[in-house]
């Protein structure tokens, strides 16, 4: 066991230090709170006020036994308190007794406007820089919002940009796939949650698109927020293929309405003669939409009207709105033809998914499109105005979709599917902008970015200079005005400003002019150097009592990081906001590289692979993804495991061909549920283990039964594995032993075979779950390395990373962290927000660091923070010795670890300017939602 040297007693303490009021000042009493779930507060001036005495006070620790069942509430905090950790938690919350009564979500009826003043369609574009998820369109009227796919980082997107979400009527996929609805779920959430009453949304897609709206009933808690509207011929019934593909060509009016008609074709692939299984399902339909606005009518004439015998009043607008009205001197009906001019035809916009060529075959043979093309009889042509193709830049510069694009003779064509000139232009731009800063200051621990370069791409595109026609790449917001018809194009004046690193630390450096001189003492604590520092910046001086703690000067380093390389192990931080993502954090997301052993993921929320390439560039992503050896989630809330099915069918493709084993997902019961109803969509290549028996209980179980070769596989006595934190008989502990059976057991022995064998190929020892007290069925998680053997013959015992996933400090977690190498604890709030933390079952900055100290953690990476906080988190310094906040695409590699806290002051300062909350306040609305 690693552990931080021990101060026997308090005696000790005090006479080694040379103010001894130092530990009085710096460390709050922490309130010990009544557990009637009243959440209130009540303070004491007793020793055991202050958790960090309790946890140096003793040479011994008293340790947890987590097979002996607390039969109540006191008894945990009886527990709770021998160990330092005085907190209170929200029991109901925690067995899901929490919710209230369903909201009623119905769709709201806006009052249409026929005459829209505006009109255009907009580029939204997730993915740009990462080539995630595809890019998202918006349709814009007065008083209706339409969007065309919904990739994951949808929502982030809208946030940075302003764009209200609250106002979408609609949403279309053009595939229902998670390239194109990985955002989807998060969406929903946001606007369940907004204002009192919620906002519900009409969702349409091809066909099975219900099986996916079946899978996220796994964690929506209310399905009623999502109308479903599924179109076209169902692609298999009983597993059977359809033959009539001529109907699925035929085009489908969708909405039909006096602002606009959308209709559809679906485009299914030849599929004659295969006889996969899955050779033909719904993310295998793509769709054409068609939007085609009501034409405009004539300039009305009000001299032909008075020569019909009108009077100038309400008569002259009924005309202009297509009414006929009598004459008020004549015996005559009154048309709108005979006093308005010549109609001008309404603008049509096309969006083009076509992801493969077969798919682009099957469009050639649609006979519902002829009639948009240029080349028909002019009584049958509808003038096409806007092509927006959705198509990869592999089919788009085929010479044969070429001539198809220039068959809509001027038609404007935006190419917005993966454009590679746009790969170095980072979709989310303040969050860029927080990297670049973050790298000026500390490379370290913040790499530059792995984008492609622009060289590297110019050779990936090759062949795409076949131009036919009138073409633009897509950008972010870049829009195609089509009303009023006097702008009716294309507006580029809301494109986003592209400024690169060089700009970024400009602005920095005029903004701080003391961090260059900060960026050079960062440098120089890697050698050695750091005796000195500080003396040039004045405002750095206020931080010098954190480099004089004595615990930075000691120079002892757990047994397990002697001799350490950096191609051991290293923590990437790919998320970490709570609830939703937001302009500068992403949900929660940890990569654990193992460099050539592999990795894992722990939690995988929205947006993961995204950050991922981000990091690592896009080549580097997809290597990191084909080799990960295992995926674990904490527990069912969305912004923890939204991300995942996109993280799985990119490995899918990546390793399509290739001898392979499917990848272990290890998550609460819940999960499966949600994998199981998506896998009718599309092949996950998965396998799923519940964490009820990757619990160290039921690992020993697995391993006596392994030993002795049994044939099948006993789980633990529940007696002894039930859950410690609540009653016999509570909803919470029925919950945790719910499905636990011999069959469930014989199902998961040779999955946790497999595991033992992948994680011992990447140097591990174990993957551990232990319970947490958040919601039914949460987890944390313990890594534990194996030993390794140094120069000496000697052995060198294996590192520990724990991660408390969301949970309020419990014994369970104090436990797993005894002599960790590195705690990644969640700080959702700031101490001063504890009763919201209860109420939650979250955790506060100092609750956090307690856990740690009490379990003897070398060190703490704080994680998991409200968005409430968007930059950089509230946090007391005096008790952050051995702690450090953690930030998106922060990594930590073990060889740096000794260097951790001494960052954080300079941290501070990048941000002296920017510690309050400037996030939008439809932001702040929905910060529960998830939580």
């Amino acid at each position: 066991m690693n552990t931080m040297p021990q101060i026997p007693n308090l005696r000790l303490l005090f006479s080694n230090h040379p103010n001894p009021s130092f530990f009085l000042s710096s460390l709050k009493p922490n309130p010990i709170l009544n557990f009637n779930n009243k959440f209130s507060i009540k303070r004491t001036n007793s020793p055991s006020s202050y958790p960090f005495f309790s946890c140096l006070s003793s040479n011994k620790p008293q340790r947890y036994n987590p097979n002996r069942r607390i039969s109540s509430s006191k008894k945990m905090a009886e527990e709770s308190k021998k160990l330092g950790i005085v907190s209170g938690f929200n029991k109901k919350r925690a067995e899901g007794r929490d919710k209230s009564g369903p909201k009623d979500l119905k769709l709201k009826v806006r009052k249409l406007n026929p005459v829209n003043t505006i009109s255009y369609v907009q580029i939204l574009g997730t993915g740009m820089d990462t080539q995630d998820t595809s890019p998202s369109v918006l349709l814009f009227f007065d008083k209706q919002r339409f969007i065309f796919n919904a990739g994951e980082g949808l929502q982030r997107f809208c946030t940075e940009h302003k764009i209200k979400l609250s106002k979408i009527d609609h949403i279309f996929l053009s595939r229902v796939c998670s390239e194109t609805a990985g955002g989807l779920p998060g969406l929903l959430l946001t606007l369940a949650g907004t204002g009192e009453e919620g906002i519900s949304v009409n969702v349409w897609g091809p066909s099975d698109f219900k099986y996916l709206v079946d899978a996220m009933k796994s964690f929506i808690p209310n399905a009623a927020m999502v109308h479903t509207q599924c179109f076209g011929p169902s692609p298999k019934i009983d597993g059977v293929l359809l033959d009539n593909p001529e109907k699925v060509n035929d085009q489908i009016k969708l909405i039909n309405d006096e602002v606009v008609k959308i209709s559809a074709i679906l485009l299914r692939p030849e599929t004659r003669g295969l006889k996969d299984e899955f050779a033909m399902k719904s993310s295998d339909i793509s769709v054409v939409y068609m939007c085609e606005l009501p034409e405009i009518r004539g300039k009305f004439d009000p001299e032909k009207a008075r020569e019909l015998g009108l009077r100038p009043g309400p008569k002259y607008r009924e005309l202009q709105e297509g009414r006929s009205v009598r004459s008020d001197l004549q015996d005559i009906l009154v048309h709108p033809d005979d006093v308005l001019g010549p109609s001008v035809p309404g603008p049509i916009v096309l969006l083009v998914d076509c992801p493969t060529h077969s798919h682009f075959q099957e469009l050639l043979s649609a006979q519902s499109i002829v009639n948009y093309y240029a080349d028909v009889s002019e009584e049958k042509r509808k003038i096409v105005n806007c092509v927006i193709h959705l198509s990869p830049s592999l089919v788009v510069s085929s010479s044969d979709y070429q001539k198809w694009m220039s068959r809509f003779g001027e038609a404007e064509h935006i190419i917005a599917g993966h454009e590679m000139k746009n790969i170095e232009i980072p979709v989310l731009q303040s969050s860029a902008r927080i990297a670049a800063r973050l790298n000026y200051l500390c490379p370290q621990f913040f790499p530059a970015p792995g984008f492609w370069s622009l060289q590297q791409s110019k050779c990936s595109n090759e062949g795409t200079d076949i131009k036919l026609c009138k073409t633009t790449s897509a950008e972010n917001l870049l829009k195609f005005h089509l009303r009023p018809y006097a702008q009716l194009g294309l507006d580029r004046s809301g494109i986003p400003a592209k400024a690169g690193p060089i700009e970024i630390i400009n602005d920095l450096v005029s903004e701080i002019p003391e961090i260059s001189d900060a960026a050079k003492q960062v440098s120089q604590l890697w050698d050695g150097e750091d005796e000195d520092a500080g003396e040039g910046i004045t405002s750095m001086e206020s931080d010098k009592n954190i480099t004089e703690e004595p615990w930075l000067n000691q120079s002892t380093l757990p047994r397990c990081l002697e001799d350490i390389t950096r191609e051991n192990v290293e923590i990437v931080l790919l998320g970490t906001g709570s609830s939703q993502p937001s302009k500068y954090r992403n949900v929660s997301s940890i990569f654990i590289n193992l460099f050539s052993k592999g990795s894992l993921l722990l939690d995988c929320g929205e947006g993961t692979l995204g950050q991922l390439k981000r990091r690592f560039g896009i080549q580097g992503a997809d290597n990191a993804v084909k080799n990960l050896k295992c995926i674990w989630i904490s527990h069912i809330h969305a912004d923890h495991h939204t991300g995942l099915a996109r993280i799985l069918a990119l490995r899918r493709d990546l390793l399509k061909g290739l001898p392979h084993e499917p990848l272990v997902v290890i998550g609460p019961r819940q999960l499966k549920r949600f994998l199981d109803a998506y896998e009718r969509l599309e092949d996950l290549d998965m396998q799923f283990l519940d964490c009820r028996h990757t619990t160290e209980a039921s690992l020993a179980s697995f391993e006596s039964n392994y030993n002795n070769k049994s044939t099948s596989y006993e789980h633990p006595d529940e007696n002894k594995v039930e859950n410690s934190l609540f009653s016999k008989g509570s909803q919470m502990q029925s919950l945790w032993k719910k499905g636990v059976s011999t069959l469930d057991s014989n199902i998961s022995y040779p999955i946790i075979k497999n595991l033992k064998n992948v994680i011992g190929e990447a140097g591990l020892e174990n993957v551990i779950s232990f319970p947490v007290v958040h919601c039914p069925q949460a987890f944390g998680v313990v890594l534990k390395g194996l030993d390794r053997v140094d120069s000496d013959g000697g052995i060198v015992p294996g590192w520990k990373i724990v991660y408390s996933g969301d949970t309020r400090p419990c014994p369970e977690l104090v436990e797993a962290s005894q002599g960790a190498t590195v705690l990644i604890h969640e700080a959702t709030f700031e101490d001063a927000l504890v009763e919201e933390a209860i109420a939650r079952n979250h955790s506060t900055t100092e609750e956090a660091i307690e856990v740690g100290n009490s379990a003897g953690a070398y060190r703490i990476i704080l994680t998991h923070f409200s968005q409430r906080y968007p930059k950089i988190p509230v946090f007391d310094e005096s008790y952050m010795h051995k702690t450090c906040i953690a930030f998106d695409m922060m990594s930590v590699n073990f060889a740096d670890l000794h260097v951790l806290p001494r960052v954080l002051p300079y941290l501070k300062l990048l941000f002296k300017n920017e510690m309050i909350v400037d996030e939008s306040d439809d932001v702040e609305d929905a910060i529960t939602l998830a939580a």
